[in-house]
Protein backbone atom coordinates (compact mmCIF):
# COMPACT_ATOMS: atom_id res chain seq x y z
CA UNK A 1 0.00 0.00 0.00
CA UNK A 2 1.47 3.43 -1.24
CA UNK A 3 2.36 5.73 1.91
CA UNK A 4 1.48 9.42 1.42
CA UNK A 5 4.46 11.43 2.52
CA UNK A 6 3.67 13.91 5.04
CA UNK A 7 4.00 17.83 4.36
CA UNK A 8 5.97 19.48 6.10
CA UNK A 9 5.59 23.36 7.04
CA UNK A 10 7.79 26.22 7.48
CA UNK A 11 7.03 29.15 9.93
CA UNK A 12 6.85 31.37 6.65
CA UNK A 13 4.14 28.79 4.96
CA UNK A 14 2.30 29.10 8.36
CA UNK A 15 2.62 32.55 8.92
CA UNK A 16 1.31 33.61 5.17
CA UNK A 17 -1.22 31.09 5.64
CA UNK A 18 -3.03 32.94 8.48
CA UNK A 19 -2.15 36.09 6.83
CA UNK A 20 -5.33 34.88 4.29
CA UNK A 21 -7.61 34.11 6.77
CA UNK A 22 -7.32 36.98 9.28
CA UNK A 23 -6.64 39.53 6.83
CA UNK A 24 -9.09 38.90 3.85
CA UNK A 25 -12.19 37.56 6.30
CA UNK A 26 -12.46 34.55 4.86
CA UNK A 27 -13.29 31.20 6.73
CA UNK A 28 -10.58 28.68 7.12
CA UNK A 29 -12.49 26.00 5.69
CA UNK A 30 -11.85 27.84 2.71
CA UNK A 31 -8.92 28.76 3.11
CA UNK A 32 -7.64 25.41 4.15
CA UNK A 33 -9.39 23.85 0.86
CA UNK A 34 -7.54 26.16 -1.21
CA UNK A 35 -4.26 24.99 -0.50
CA UNK A 36 -4.97 21.66 0.31
CA UNK A 37 -4.56 21.55 4.36
CA UNK A 38 -7.08 19.94 6.55
CA UNK A 39 -8.86 22.69 8.51
CA UNK A 40 -7.91 21.30 11.53
CA UNK A 41 -4.53 22.09 10.89
CA UNK A 42 -5.03 25.52 9.64
CA UNK A 43 -7.24 26.30 12.88
CA UNK A 44 -4.20 25.13 14.89
CA UNK A 45 -2.14 28.00 13.60
CA UNK A 46 -4.47 30.46 13.60
CA UNK A 47 -4.76 30.47 17.29
CA UNK A 48 -1.52 29.70 17.92
CA UNK A 49 -0.85 32.99 16.45
CA UNK A 50 -3.45 35.13 17.66
CA UNK A 51 -2.36 34.26 21.38
CA UNK A 52 1.15 35.81 20.32
CA UNK A 53 1.54 39.92 21.38
CA UNK A 54 -0.01 41.68 18.20
CA UNK A 55 2.25 42.26 15.46
CA UNK A 56 1.92 44.79 12.32
CA UNK A 57 3.21 42.73 10.17
CA UNK A 58 -0.09 40.36 10.54
CA UNK A 59 -2.54 41.56 12.41
CA UNK A 60 -5.16 44.11 10.61
CA UNK A 61 -5.81 47.58 11.96
CA UNK A 62 -8.66 49.93 11.55
CA UNK A 63 -9.55 53.80 11.86
CA UNK A 64 -12.80 55.37 11.03
CA UNK A 65 -13.17 58.86 11.04
CA UNK A 66 -16.61 60.59 12.23
CA UNK A 67 -18.56 61.91 8.73
CA UNK A 68 -21.51 64.04 8.93
CA UNK A 69 -25.20 63.31 7.61
CA UNK A 70 -24.54 65.98 4.72
CA UNK A 71 -21.08 64.49 3.86
CA UNK A 72 -22.74 60.62 3.60
CA UNK A 73 -25.31 61.77 2.22
CA UNK A 74 -22.73 63.63 -0.97
CA UNK A 75 -20.64 60.92 -0.91
CA UNK A 76 -22.97 58.20 -1.77
CA UNK A 77 -24.89 60.48 -4.19
CA UNK A 78 -21.11 61.02 -6.14
CA UNK A 79 -20.83 57.33 -6.10
CA UNK A 80 -24.42 57.09 -7.87
CA UNK A 81 -23.55 59.31 -10.17
CA UNK A 82 -19.80 57.85 -10.67
CA UNK A 83 -21.45 54.04 -10.87
CA UNK A 84 -23.86 54.95 -13.66
CA UNK A 85 -21.01 57.08 -15.74
CA UNK A 86 -18.85 53.61 -15.32
CA UNK A 87 -21.12 51.69 -16.76
CA UNK A 88 -22.28 53.95 -19.51
CA UNK A 89 -18.43 54.04 -20.29
CA UNK A 90 -17.80 49.97 -20.10
CA UNK A 91 -20.88 49.62 -21.85
CA UNK A 92 -19.47 51.56 -24.90
CA UNK A 93 -15.98 50.25 -24.01
CA UNK A 94 -17.21 46.80 -24.84
CA UNK A 95 -19.73 46.56 -27.62
CA UNK A 96 -17.58 49.43 -29.74
CA UNK A 97 -15.93 46.97 -31.20
CA UNK A 98 -18.09 44.27 -32.44
CA UNK A 99 -21.51 46.06 -32.76
CA UNK A 100 -21.34 48.15 -35.60
CA UNK A 101 -24.68 49.56 -35.40
CA UNK A 102 -26.18 46.01 -36.48
CA UNK A 103 -29.13 45.85 -34.08
CA UNK A 104 -29.01 41.93 -33.86
CA UNK A 105 -25.28 42.42 -32.84
CA UNK A 106 -26.55 45.15 -30.31
CA UNK A 107 -29.61 42.81 -28.69
CA UNK A 108 -27.46 40.14 -28.50
CA UNK A 109 -24.48 42.57 -26.50
CA UNK A 110 -27.60 43.40 -24.35
CA UNK A 111 -28.92 40.05 -23.93
CA UNK A 112 -25.08 39.06 -22.54
CA UNK A 113 -24.50 41.74 -19.79
CA UNK A 114 -28.42 42.16 -18.81
CA UNK A 115 -27.29 41.06 -15.01
CA UNK A 116 -24.39 43.91 -15.24
CA UNK A 117 -26.15 46.58 -16.55
CA UNK A 118 -29.22 48.12 -16.44
CA UNK A 119 -31.29 46.99 -19.94
CA UNK A 120 -32.75 50.60 -20.58
CA UNK A 121 -29.48 52.32 -20.20
CA UNK A 122 -27.66 49.73 -22.71
CA UNK A 123 -30.72 50.21 -25.21
CA UNK A 124 -30.32 54.54 -24.81
CA UNK A 125 -26.10 53.74 -25.15
CA UNK A 126 -26.69 51.30 -28.17
CA UNK A 127 -29.45 53.90 -29.73
CA UNK A 128 -31.69 50.54 -29.85
CA UNK A 129 -35.53 50.65 -28.03
CA UNK A 130 -36.23 48.78 -25.33
CA UNK A 131 -39.04 47.22 -27.25
CA UNK A 132 -37.16 45.99 -29.96
CA UNK A 133 -34.90 44.15 -27.69
CA UNK A 134 -37.81 42.55 -25.84
CA UNK A 135 -39.33 41.88 -29.32
CA UNK A 136 -36.02 39.86 -30.19
CA UNK A 137 -35.71 38.12 -26.98
CA UNK A 138 -39.37 36.10 -28.08
CA UNK A 139 -38.37 35.29 -31.65
CA UNK A 140 -37.23 31.05 -31.24
CA UNK A 141 -33.41 30.33 -30.24
CA UNK A 142 -32.13 27.79 -32.92
CA UNK A 143 -30.43 24.71 -31.36
CA UNK A 144 -27.10 26.31 -32.46
CA UNK A 145 -27.61 29.17 -30.52
CA UNK A 146 -28.53 27.42 -27.53
CA UNK A 147 -25.63 25.31 -27.89
CA UNK A 148 -23.03 28.94 -28.22
CA UNK A 149 -24.88 30.67 -25.03
CA UNK A 150 -24.26 27.13 -23.17
CA UNK A 151 -20.29 26.80 -24.17
CA UNK A 152 -19.64 30.82 -23.94
CA UNK A 153 -21.73 30.27 -20.11
CA UNK A 154 -18.92 27.63 -19.66
CA UNK A 155 -16.21 29.57 -21.03
CA UNK A 156 -17.36 32.54 -18.78
CA UNK A 157 -16.80 30.10 -15.67
CA UNK A 158 -13.59 28.95 -16.76
CA UNK A 159 -12.14 32.11 -17.44
CA UNK A 160 -13.67 33.52 -13.77
CA UNK A 161 -12.61 30.43 -11.54
CA UNK A 162 -8.99 31.33 -13.29
CA UNK A 163 -9.09 34.65 -12.02
CA UNK A 164 -8.97 35.99 -15.56
CA UNK A 165 -5.86 34.42 -16.22
CA UNK A 166 -6.42 31.91 -18.23
CA UNK A 167 -6.54 32.51 -22.48
CA UNK A 168 -8.15 30.08 -25.25
CA UNK A 169 -5.83 27.59 -24.70
CA UNK A 170 -5.90 27.02 -21.24
CA UNK A 171 -10.03 27.38 -21.85
CA UNK A 172 -9.95 24.76 -23.89
CA UNK A 173 -8.11 22.54 -22.01
CA UNK A 174 -10.07 22.96 -18.80
CA UNK A 175 -13.40 22.37 -20.82
CA UNK A 176 -11.29 19.70 -22.36
CA UNK A 177 -10.89 17.93 -18.64
CA UNK A 178 -15.02 18.52 -18.08
CA UNK A 179 -15.80 16.67 -21.05
CA UNK A 180 -16.89 19.22 -23.30
CA UNK A 181 -16.24 18.63 -27.26
CA UNK A 182 -16.04 22.45 -28.41
CA UNK A 183 -13.05 23.21 -30.69
CA UNK A 184 -10.44 25.42 -29.75
CA UNK A 185 -11.11 27.63 -32.70
CA UNK A 186 -14.78 28.09 -31.60
CA UNK A 187 -13.51 28.77 -28.09
CA UNK A 188 -11.05 31.33 -29.44
CA UNK A 189 -13.73 33.03 -31.86
CA UNK A 190 -16.40 33.24 -29.03
CA UNK A 191 -13.88 34.83 -26.31
CA UNK A 192 -12.46 37.40 -28.70
CA UNK A 193 -15.74 38.08 -30.06
CA UNK A 194 -17.37 38.72 -26.55
CA UNK A 195 -14.25 40.58 -25.23
CA UNK A 196 -12.87 37.69 -22.74
CA UNK A 197 -9.00 37.33 -22.53
CA UNK A 198 -6.37 36.27 -20.12
CA UNK A 199 -5.22 39.52 -18.08
CA UNK A 200 -1.88 41.08 -19.52
CA UNK A 201 0.51 43.71 -18.50
CA UNK A 202 3.85 44.91 -19.59
CA UNK A 203 7.19 43.93 -18.42
CA UNK A 204 9.40 46.29 -16.03
CA UNK A 205 12.25 44.72 -15.70
CA UNK A 206 15.37 45.23 -12.16
CA UNK A 207 18.54 43.96 -12.12
CA UNK A 208 18.14 40.95 -9.35
CA UNK A 209 21.51 39.27 -10.56
CA UNK A 210 25.25 40.15 -9.58
CA UNK A 211 27.64 38.04 -11.10
CA UNK A 212 30.54 40.20 -10.91
CA UNK A 213 32.22 38.54 -7.93
CA UNK A 214 35.27 36.09 -7.98
CA UNK A 215 33.28 32.94 -6.14
CA UNK A 216 33.34 29.44 -8.05
CA UNK A 217 31.22 29.09 -10.71
CA UNK A 218 29.28 25.63 -11.31
CA UNK A 219 29.61 24.05 -14.79
CA UNK A 220 25.93 24.50 -16.61
CA UNK A 221 24.82 20.45 -16.38
CA UNK A 222 21.55 21.57 -17.71
CA UNK A 223 22.48 22.98 -21.06
CA UNK A 224 19.08 23.81 -21.62
CA UNK A 225 17.82 20.65 -21.32
CA UNK A 226 14.51 21.36 -19.50
CA UNK A 227 13.14 17.57 -18.84
CA UNK A 228 13.66 15.73 -15.65
CA UNK A 229 12.47 12.14 -15.56
CA UNK A 230 11.22 12.06 -12.31
CA UNK A 231 10.65 14.56 -8.95
CA UNK A 232 13.64 16.09 -7.51
CA UNK A 233 15.90 15.08 -10.29
CA UNK A 234 16.37 18.41 -11.13
CA UNK A 235 15.67 21.95 -9.25
CA UNK A 236 15.74 25.42 -10.71
CA UNK A 237 16.26 28.20 -8.62
CA UNK A 238 15.84 32.32 -9.08
CA UNK A 239 15.13 35.52 -7.44
CA UNK A 240 12.45 38.29 -8.17
CA UNK A 241 11.19 41.16 -7.34
CA UNK A 242 7.84 42.98 -6.48
CA UNK A 243 7.19 46.70 -6.11
CA UNK A 244 5.48 48.51 -3.38
CA UNK A 245 4.69 51.77 -1.67
CA UNK A 246 7.09 50.76 1.13
CA UNK A 247 9.69 49.17 -1.58
CA UNK A 248 10.80 46.13 -3.02
CA UNK A 249 9.90 43.15 -1.82
CA UNK A 250 11.93 40.04 -2.84
CA UNK A 251 10.97 36.51 -3.76
CA UNK A 252 12.93 33.48 -4.00
CA UNK A 253 11.85 30.11 -5.44
CA UNK A 254 12.80 26.86 -5.72
CA UNK A 255 10.89 24.87 -9.04
CA UNK A 256 11.19 20.97 -9.46
CA UNK A 257 11.57 20.87 -13.57
CA UNK A 258 9.95 17.52 -14.02
CA UNK A 259 6.32 18.76 -12.37
CA UNK A 260 7.01 22.83 -13.12
CA UNK A 261 5.76 22.88 -8.87
CA UNK A 262 7.29 25.39 -6.75
CA UNK A 263 8.66 23.52 -4.29
CA UNK A 264 10.50 26.68 -2.16
CA UNK A 265 10.08 30.10 -1.39
CA UNK A 266 10.86 33.01 0.58
CA UNK A 267 10.42 36.71 0.63
CA UNK A 268 11.82 39.09 2.02
CA UNK A 269 12.96 43.19 1.92
CA UNK A 270 16.59 42.30 1.16
CA UNK A 271 18.30 40.08 -1.45
CA UNK A 272 21.11 38.62 0.52
CA UNK A 273 21.87 34.84 0.94
CA UNK A 274 19.57 33.97 3.81
CA UNK A 275 16.78 35.10 1.12
CA UNK A 276 17.76 32.43 -1.39
CA UNK A 277 19.00 29.66 1.82
CA UNK A 278 15.40 30.28 3.16
CA UNK A 279 13.80 29.03 0.21
CA UNK A 280 15.99 26.31 -0.36
CA UNK A 281 15.42 25.18 3.57
CA UNK A 282 11.92 24.90 2.16
CA UNK A 283 12.72 22.95 -0.78
CA UNK A 284 14.53 20.64 1.38
CA UNK A 285 11.89 20.47 4.24
CA UNK A 286 8.79 19.35 2.07
CA UNK A 287 10.29 17.19 -0.59
CA UNK A 288 13.50 15.40 1.17
CA UNK A 289 15.21 14.65 -1.88
CA UNK A 290 17.56 11.96 -2.38
CA UNK A 291 21.45 12.32 -2.97
CA UNK A 292 22.80 13.91 -6.43
CA UNK A 293 19.78 16.04 -7.18
CA UNK A 294 21.30 18.65 -9.78
CA UNK A 295 20.13 22.17 -8.23
CA UNK A 296 20.63 25.22 -11.40
CA UNK A 297 20.90 28.66 -11.06
CA UNK A 298 22.32 31.94 -12.25
CA UNK A 299 25.77 33.09 -11.52
CA UNK A 300 24.32 35.48 -8.69
CA UNK A 301 26.38 35.94 -5.93
CA UNK A 302 23.73 34.71 -3.07
CA UNK A 303 23.70 31.22 -5.25
CA UNK A 304 27.65 31.40 -5.19
CA UNK A 305 28.28 32.17 -2.05
CA UNK A 306 30.26 30.11 0.74
CA UNK A 307 27.29 29.48 3.21
CA UNK A 308 24.82 28.41 -0.03
CA UNK A 309 27.22 26.22 -1.17
CA UNK A 310 27.85 24.40 2.27
CA UNK A 311 23.69 23.70 1.90
CA UNK A 312 23.89 22.49 -1.12
CA UNK A 313 27.20 20.41 -0.40
CA UNK A 314 25.31 19.05 2.84
CA UNK A 315 22.31 17.75 1.38
CA UNK A 316 23.89 15.88 -1.53
CA UNK A 317 23.21 18.22 -4.22
CA UNK A 318 24.87 18.73 -7.57
CA UNK A 319 25.36 22.54 -8.37
CA UNK A 320 25.04 23.65 -11.90
CA UNK A 321 25.20 27.41 -13.24
CA UNK A 322 23.91 29.14 -16.62
CA UNK A 323 25.89 31.10 -18.37
CA UNK A 324 26.92 34.46 -17.91
CA UNK A 325 23.70 37.12 -18.65
CA UNK A 326 21.70 34.34 -20.22
CA UNK A 327 18.44 33.56 -19.24
CA UNK A 328 17.67 31.02 -21.47
CA UNK A 329 19.75 29.10 -19.64
CA UNK A 330 16.87 29.65 -16.74
CA UNK A 331 13.82 29.63 -18.84
CA UNK A 332 10.90 27.74 -17.02
CA UNK A 333 11.68 30.31 -13.57
CA UNK A 334 11.89 33.16 -15.50
CA UNK A 335 8.57 31.43 -17.56
CA UNK A 336 7.20 31.37 -13.83
CA UNK A 337 8.00 35.09 -12.94
CA UNK A 338 6.53 35.91 -15.74
CA UNK A 339 3.22 34.52 -15.32
CA UNK A 340 3.57 35.55 -11.62
CA UNK A 341 4.46 39.49 -13.21
CA UNK A 342 1.48 38.95 -15.56
CA UNK A 343 -1.15 37.28 -14.00
CA UNK A 344 -0.96 38.97 -10.61
CA UNK A 345 1.95 41.46 -9.61
CA UNK A 346 1.46 43.98 -12.63
CA UNK A 347 -2.57 44.23 -11.53
CA UNK A 348 -1.97 45.19 -8.14
CA UNK A 349 -0.71 48.54 -6.56
CA UNK A 350 0.71 47.03 -3.14
CA UNK A 351 0.92 49.89 0.44
CA UNK A 352 2.78 47.49 2.18
CA UNK A 353 5.21 44.15 1.22
CA UNK A 354 2.66 42.43 3.82
CA UNK A 355 0.14 42.84 1.64
CA UNK A 356 2.37 41.43 -1.43
CA UNK A 357 3.20 38.36 0.52
CA UNK A 358 -0.18 37.39 1.10
CA UNK A 359 -0.92 37.61 -2.31
CA UNK A 360 2.18 35.93 -3.72
CA UNK A 361 1.56 33.35 -1.34
CA UNK A 362 -2.18 32.88 -2.25
CA UNK A 363 -1.14 32.63 -6.04
CA UNK A 364 1.75 30.31 -5.70
CA UNK A 365 0.66 28.06 -3.29
CA UNK A 366 -3.29 28.18 -3.87
CA UNK A 367 -3.56 28.56 -7.51
CA UNK A 368 0.06 28.22 -9.50
CA UNK A 369 0.73 24.81 -7.80
CA UNK A 370 -2.53 23.09 -6.87
CA UNK A 371 -5.54 24.64 -9.66
CA UNK A 372 -3.37 26.39 -12.96
CA UNK A 373 -2.98 24.38 -16.12
CA UNK A 374 0.74 24.70 -17.07
CA UNK A 375 1.21 24.08 -20.68
CA UNK A 376 4.74 22.22 -20.53
CA UNK A 377 3.22 19.25 -18.86
CA UNK A 378 0.14 18.74 -21.08
CA UNK A 379 -1.94 21.40 -19.55
CA UNK A 380 -2.52 20.07 -16.26
CA UNK A 381 -1.40 20.93 -12.25
CA UNK A 382 1.80 21.01 -11.16
CA UNK A 383 0.60 19.04 -8.07
CA UNK A 384 -0.99 16.57 -10.05
CA UNK A 385 1.84 15.82 -11.92
CA UNK A 386 4.02 15.14 -9.17
CA UNK A 387 1.25 12.74 -7.68
CA UNK A 388 0.92 10.89 -11.36
CA UNK A 389 4.77 10.06 -10.68
CA UNK A 390 4.44 9.36 -6.94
Amino acid sequence: MEVRQRRSFTEDYKRQAVELVVSSGRSVMSVAKELGLRDSVLRRWVDKLRQEPASAAWRPTTQTTPMSADQASEIARLRQENERLRMERDILKKSIANLCRNPDMSFRFIEDHREAYPVRLMCAVLEVSPAGYYAWRERPVSARATSTAMLLAEIRQVHRDSGQRYGSPRVHAALRTQGRGASRGRIERLMRRHGIRAIMAPPRRVRTTDSRHNLPIAPNLIARDFTAAAPNRVWLADITYIPTAEGWLYLAAVMDLFSRKIVGWAMRDHMRVELVSSALSMALRQQRPGAGLIHHSDRGVQYASHDYRAVLAAAGLTASMSRKADCYDNAPMESFFHTLKTELVHHRQYQTRAQAQRDVFAFIEGFYNRTRLHSAIGYIPPIEMELKAA
